[in-house]
């Protein structure tokens, strides 16, 4: 039986926790960086489940592939991120869970989006 929101797919429900634990961390970065590395890494966490669910609700495999190849690229973005911010010291064991999370993330989105292509 198929899915009738984009909310039951498992690969958006990974996304948006991660997202949800991106603000978490960013909460605690200094200051100044609360409109500049903080701002840039909710923004591209936020972009992966919503591509996930934009994609969800277009018609054709193509367009569906098209739009969760920009999350992954977002997620990818991500990932440097969270090396920025554990080489500027905002982040420690966090930026492990970022890294762990942003994995597995990686890889459902991947073989979701493969899936998709191939019309199963």
């Amino acid at each position: 039986m198929g899915t009738t929101s984009f909310t039951q797919l498992e690969v958006w429900k990974k996304a948006h926790r991660l997202a949800l634990e991106v603000y978490r961390v960013t909460k605690t970065f200094p200051e100044d960086e609360r409109y500049g590395l903080a701002s840039q890494m909710r923004r591209a966490a936020v972009s992966v489940p919503a591509n996930i669910a934009e994609g969800y609700g277009r018609r054709s495999a193509p367009d569906k592939a098209r739009v969760y190849y920009i999350g992954q690229s977002s997620l990818e973005e991500l990932r440097y991120y969270v090396i920025l911010a554990r080489e500027l010291g905002s982040v420690a064991e966090e930026g492990e869970l970022l890294d762990s999370s942003a994995d597995e993330v990686g890889r459902m989105l991947r073989s979701f989006t493969d899936a998709v292509r191939r019309g199963s």
